[in-house]
């Protein structure tokens, strides 16, 4: 009796200890979840609004897909999906000589891409599933000039990145301005500014990172789209077979007492 008791109280012992090992790690993502959203801005993006993907969609595929590929992605999906015309797909979005079933593929050697960027920029397919579409809404705003780096250019939300900013012609070009260094301490940057204007106003180049950032996360799932269309017409489905099978039961305990 008091072997199975002690065997019982390890056992005990043991599981108290892994529910406290599993909750201190969650616990610990948790928090550098929290660390790492810290700062972002909300891109509000809305899987509802066609026309801002359709923005988007012109926008990557003009100043974007020279260096990145939606690998997951064809282009009849995006023309279907997105409402427009295969024709005009294929015309304004494919530059590579693809036809309109192609996947969406970058044709940047990965050689020169290495030797200009030091890696191959990243497949976007699943950016938005990964880092989440507030990440990639401030990142999309946050180059500065910074002539330390090969590049010239810097981000405060992916610090050394090894890419330029792509829309600066778009946004203009930023510069960081720095708190003032305490004893001890490396200075850090208090905000960016507008150094030279871009073609967009403030508020459009916002709408142009939020446009982007909606065209991304589409396409990390196509199918939600769908999902979130057919997903009225379930609600709405359960909401009348409940009231009919309110009715059955009514109609099945009308006599009984």
């Amino acid at each position: 009796m008091t072997k199975a008791m002690t065997t019982k109280t390890r056992g005990t012992a043991m599981f108290t200890k892994f529910a406290a090992l599993l909750f201190a790690s969650l616990m610990t993502a948790a928090v550098a979840s929290a660390e790492e959203a810290a700062g972002l801005q909300e891109a509000n993006v809305r899987l509802d609004d066609v026309a801002s993907m359709q923005r988007g969609a012109r926008l990557f595929f003009n100043y974007c897909s020279g260096c990145h590929s939606l690998q997951y992605l064809r282009y009849s999906r995006i023309a279907e999906d997105l409402q427009l015309d295969p024709k005009d797909v294929e015309k304004n979005f494919v530059f590579t000589g693809g036809k309109i079933g192609d996947h969406a593929i970058s044709h940047m050697p990965a050689e020169d891409a290495t030797k200009w960027f030091g890696k191959a920029p990243p497949d976007l397919s699943l950016e938005a599933r990964a880092k989440g579409s507030d990440w990639i809404y401030s990142y999309l705003k946050s180059f500065y000039l910074d002539p330390s780096r090969p590049l010239g250019w810097n981000n405060t939300v992916f610090p050394n990145a090894s890419m330029p900013n792509a829309l600066w012609e778009l946004q203009g070009q930023q510069v960081a301005v720095m708190k003032p260094a305490e004893p001890g301490h490396d200075a850090e940057i208090e905000k960016l500014e507008l150094k030279t204007p871009g073609r967009l106003s403030a508020g459009q180049y916002d709408q142009a990172a939020r446009d982007i950032t909606a065209f991304l996360q589409y396409a990390g799932e196509p199918a939600a789209l769908k999902r979130e269309a057919m997903g009225v017409w379930v609600l709405l489905y359960l909401a009348f077979f409940t009231f009919i099978a309110y009715l059955l039961k009514h109609e099945f305990w009308k006599d009984v007492h």
